[in-house]
């Protein structure tokens, strides 16, 4: 709140002031409501008239502090990818769903993108200790040497 109330910006204001408008349910960004009191500020710098004329105002934004027209800003409802979708697609929230949102599955994305770091430079990737890197990397290669030599025995 500090922060957005004390940023030099007018627009960055009513653009806080108007997402808090349009997320009213959610009581954390209440005070953001005030953060800017003057007239709406117009989102795009040349057009937003025209543009409200053809298409309307979008809905979420509709009396408040920013004037929006619709089609102007992504709807995310539309543009997310399923959880099913992203499991096969990002190895890191794979990882997340398979062993929590924790350092470990952080460590384990960066090793199958990069099998040979060393453990230093996996616990810088992960943003983790050394000691939780280390301990993953061991599982990691255990699970790994594992797979290979059951592959071969298995032929």
């Amino acid at each position: 709140m500090r922060l957005v109330g004390a940023h030099p910006s007018e627009r960055v204001r009513s653009c806080w002031a108007a997402i808090a408008t349009w997320l009213k349910k959610d009581r954390r960004l209440a005070r953001l409501a005030g953060a800017y009191a003057g007239a709406p500020i117009e989102l795009l710098p040349t057009g937003t008239e025209f543009r409200m004329k053809r298409r309307g105002e979008d809905a979420r934004f509709i009396g408040s502090k920013l004037r929006v027209p619709t089609g102007a800003l992504r709807d995310r409802h539309e543009h997310v990818l399923s959880p099913e979708t992203l499991i096969r697609r990002h190895a890191g929230y794979r990882n997340c769903v398979l062993m929590g949102p924790s350092f470990r599955a952080d460590v384990w994305t960066a090793l199958e993108h990069a099998p040979d770091l060393c453990i230093a430079d996996v616990a810088r990737k992960a943003s983790c200790s050394f000691a939780t890197a280390w301990q993953t990397a061991q599982d990691y290669r255990r699970l790994r040497t594992a797979g290979d030599s059951s592959a071969q025995n298995s032929h």
